[in-house]
């Protein structure tokens, strides 16, 4: 007659069993985009925003990711570095900078708006997760001067921190009154379309590609 199979050894074995056939759970990664209206979504329902659309346009991409819409529409630098803290307990694995619009059309010291991104960067890259930065451009009313070194500051501080740099949010956009709000400022549910094609493949690859 066959020995009995001691039991303590035959639930060991299925648990092994089961620990071997059990997936292992994906981690679905947690992009925020932290900006003001242009991120928020204002004029357009949620579904609309850029956060969702972006979200939707990874899946579709075989990329399962969470966008957090962390804008507030007027907000500035300042605003963003003072909410950043906040925004980083949701422990993102990429943080989507989209600000500096408003300074720019306040006049703000372009050092002061460095200054402000700088620090943001600093934080985000402190709590381990990628930076891709959204240039903005500044209307033509200030000065040259003004613009020369407003525009400047994304490309340095992209370079000075090793981060990867969208030269311009509205990219394809701006400018284009077809896609844009009857506000000339803000995209329509179109131009949010242009954004994310454009944007998209940046991301995917920041999160490592397609799964």
């Amino acid at each position: 007659m066959s020995r009995a199979f001691p039991r303590t050894a035959h639930v060991v074995a299925i648990g092994l069993l089961l620990a071997i056939a059990r997936p292992v759970a994906a981690h679905t990664p947690q992009i925020l985009a932290l900006g003001d209206s242009l991120t928020a979504g204002f004029g357009l329902p949620s579904e609309a925003s850029f956060p969702t659309r972006l979200e939707a346009r990874l899946k579709a991409d075989g990329l399962a990711a969470h966008v957090i819409n962390a804008g507030v529409s007027g907000d500035t630098t300042a605003g963003g570095l003072a909410r950043l803290d906040w925004a980083l307990a949701d422990k993102p694995n990429l943080v989507i900078l989209e600000l500096g619009a408003n300074d720019a059309l306040r006049g703000i010291d372009p050092a002061t708006v460095r200054a402000n991104l700088d620090a943001m960067i600093t934080r985000i890259q402190a709590s381990g997760a990628k930076v891709l930065l959204a240039g903005m451009q500044s209307p033509t009313n200030w000065g040259e001067d003004y613009e020369h070194d407003f525009e400047r500051i994304y490309p340095e501080l992209a370079q000075a921190h090793g981060v990867t740099l969208y030269p311009f949010f509205l990219d394809g956009v701006a400018m284009d009154a077809k896609l844009n709000q009857t506000d000339g400022l803000h995209p329509n549910d179109r131009g949010v379309a242009v954004i994310v094609d454009r944007m998209a493949p940046i991301v995917e690859q920041l999160l490592g590609g397609k799964s």
